[in-house]
């Protein structure tokens, strides 16, 4: 365990403070990945049977079954635009509106770090790259062009390994970032879907 932490800490410490930058990002990454996880199970984006059975009984002229303080975000959006029938066309539109952009954007909190995570990853391992391949030239120009080429080659080695760094956290973030906004547009299609047949079966 302890050789580990130290080829972990060494490979860090060969990468300077772009690939120590690159690692504090990496840990922020897996936390918003497992909160915004957390927080759609919590949501219930996976669980719209309940909802969808609400849709059902009011089309069926029934009792929804379903509250507005619901932790499912689907249950709570019938729960809302069924409440927002009762209202003028216009205005209950307009509500409904208002309540699918609120859940919306709830839906969507915590993306904006993955997104920003990223565009910087790659950036912060290019410049470490770059700076790294400077200090190794600089060393190849102090030596009057007889550097060990081994040592040169290490050099550019490690300065090139924060660039795949700044990928390797990089590309997992654009994928949940992808799945995440995913699951968003398919929540707005169901909201969408559920309040087009709940306003077609109030007007019939």
């Amino acid at each position: 365990m302890n050789d580990t932490l130290n080829l972990i800490q060494n490979a860090l410490n060969s990468g300077g403070p772009a690939l120590w930058a690159i690692a504090a990002l990496s840990v922020i990454t897996l936390a918003v990945i497992a909160w915004k996880v957390w927080r759609l199970m919590l949501s219930g984006v996976w669980s719209s049977g309940k909802a969808e059975a609400g849709v059902a009984n009011v089309l069926a002229d029934r009792e929804s079954g379903l509250s507005l303080t619901s932790r499912n975000i689907h249950s709570r959006f019938v729960a809302g635009t069924v409440a927002a029938l009762s209202l003028p066309v216009s205005v209950g539109q307009e509500e409904v509106s208002r309540l699918a952009a609120r859940e919306l954007g709830a839906l969507r909190t915590g993306l904006r770090p993955l997104e920003l995570i990223v565009t910087i990853a790659p950036l912060i391992g290019l410049l470490g790259t770059v700076l790294g391949m400077i200090e190794a030239f600089q060393a190849l120009e102090t030596s009057g062009g007889q550097a060990d080429p081994a040592v040169l080659a290490g050099g550019i080695w490690e300065a090139l390994l924060t660039t795949a760094a700044g990928m390797a956290v990089a590309i997992p973030a654009a994928v949940a970032l992808s799945w995440f906004e995913g699951i968003a547009e398919t929540v707005q299609a169901q909201m969408e879907d559920a309040a087009t047949r709940l306003f077609i079966g109030a007007n019939r």
